[in-house]
């Protein structure tokens, strides 16, 4: 189980120097990557100075400045051109170095942040995934905590595992291997972050050695209110995100093939709806078996609060999904596999049922569809969770006691 927050509000702890290096340009929050640094320092930086340092991938990013400076009193970019990303993972090619490492790697953003170092000296500084612990060789002589989106070599290793093409599958195990051994450097970081307890005990296990504590994901409870009884739509099923991200497209191209039908034998009319913005072509095709893709949606709450229920039929992943939370905060009962669920600490039933095959799969969601008052219990239960552990203010909190611990510890900046 994950334990509450010993402290609910902000105490009077002094103000420290954040550096937050980041490896995406954290606006507009519609992916996971930005959307935790866009909500961590949109309440942060009422308390702290913050600096971000981060790529500029598509220049039409430079239009969102104004919002990341609202909560940023620097804000440092290097270009990363995709033909550069693409040049650097073909080196990668013939070394042990992850391809995930490589699209990422920039002498220019070395140059850049090694200036900002010697400029100036930070009380904490947060690093933003496994790609960008390349920029820390020797993390310990600075106060730096590396934050984890998840166990990247969970991730790959349950992605080597789904039955798909034959070159796809031996891609996978290539970087499994390599992201595994590339993970050796969590143990040369003074504090490690992972976001959900079931990636925290699997990376205790890999790294005995190393500090790893737990930083879970959260959600805006009040960009995310439950919506009212009229606008809920029986029978409408929902998945969301983003719709070229491996895991969602498997899920939904699964659910839609093998799932799906099982329910339409009891209820010929449900709906399936899939919100989330670039998707593939793969998603796409689901409108030919009469599946609604929307694309981009740019009021998820809206989608949410016209659902039913909410599935998330992921076969392979790490960490903990987005799209359950944010449905536990809307009050829309999810029924999920354990992939993204068992890190959440918490127990099937609790705004969430989990099912481990697809005949369960489809019998809960049949189950759920007929009996409207579950549905009712467990979605009131996820929101509570969400309003006692899973809300960005108090995720937050927990990040500022971590980096506390790190101003308080610090040792004199020698650069990176």
């Amino acid at each position: 189980m994950i334990a509450a927050p010993t402290r609910l509000h902000p105490l009077n702890l002094p103000t420290v120097n954040i550096l937050f290096v980041a490896n995406r340009f954290p606006y507009p929050p519609f992916r996971g990557d930005k959307l935790k640094i866009w909500n961590l320092a949109r309440r942060l930086g009422n308390r702290h100075r913050l600096h971000l340092i981060t790529f500029l991938e598509d220049p039409a990013d430079l239009q969102y400045l104004p919002e990341l400076r609202k909560h940023f009193a620097e804000i440092t970019l290097v270009p990363l051109p995709r033909r550069h990303s693409i040049l650097q993972c073909a080196k990668a090619i013939f070394s042990k170095t992850p391809f995930q490492v490589a699209f990422f790697r920039s002498a220019a953003f070395r140059k850049k942040l090694k200036a900002i170092l010697q400029k100036e000296t930070f009380d904490a500084i947060h690093v933003q995934h496994l790609r960008m612990a390349q920029y820390f060789p020797n993390p310990q002589e600075l106060p730096v905590i590396l934050d984890l989106p998840d166990a990247f070599s969970l991730y790959w290793q349950r992605r080597s595992m789904v039955p798909r093409p034959w070159w796809q599958r031996l891609f996978d195990k290539v970087e499994q291997k390599r992201i595994a051994r590339y993970e050796q450097v969590l143990n040369h970081f003074r504090m490690n972050l992972v976001c959900s307890v079931e990636d925290l005990d699997f990376l205790k296990k890999q790294h005995p050695k190393a500090r790893i504590e737990l930083l879970p994901n959260g959600v805006d409870s009040r960009a995310f209110q439950p919506g009212s009884d009229k606008q809920v739509i029986e029978k409408r099923l929902l998945f969301t995100g983003n719709m070229d991200y491996a895991p969602n497209v498997d899920a939904v191209v699964h659910f839609a093939h093998c799932i799906l039908p099982r329910i339409k034998q009891e209820h010929p009319d449900v709906a399936f709806v899939i919100a989330g913005q670039r998707p593939v072509a793969a998603v796409l095709a689901l409108r030919d078996f009469g599946v609604t893709v929307t694309g981009f949606v740019p009021d998820l709450a809206e989608e949410y609060a016209r659902a039913c229920l909410v599935v998330a039929p992921l076969r392979f992943g790490a960490g903990t999904q987005n799209k359950v939370l944010e449905a536990f905060s809307m009050a829309v009962p999810v029924v999920c596999t354990p992939v993204g669920f068992k890190g959440l600490g918490i127990e099937s039933g609790n705004g969430a049922v989990m099912c481990s095959d697809d005949a369960a799969f489809s019998a809960t969601v049949n189950h759920l569809l007929n009996h409207p008052e579950e549905r009712a219990a467990i979605a009131k239960k996820g929101r509570a969770l969400v309003e006692t552990r899973f809300d960005w203010d108090i995720i937050a909190l927990r990040l500022e006691d971590y980096l506390q611990e790190m101003a308080r510890n610090r040792r004199p900046a020698a650069g990176a």
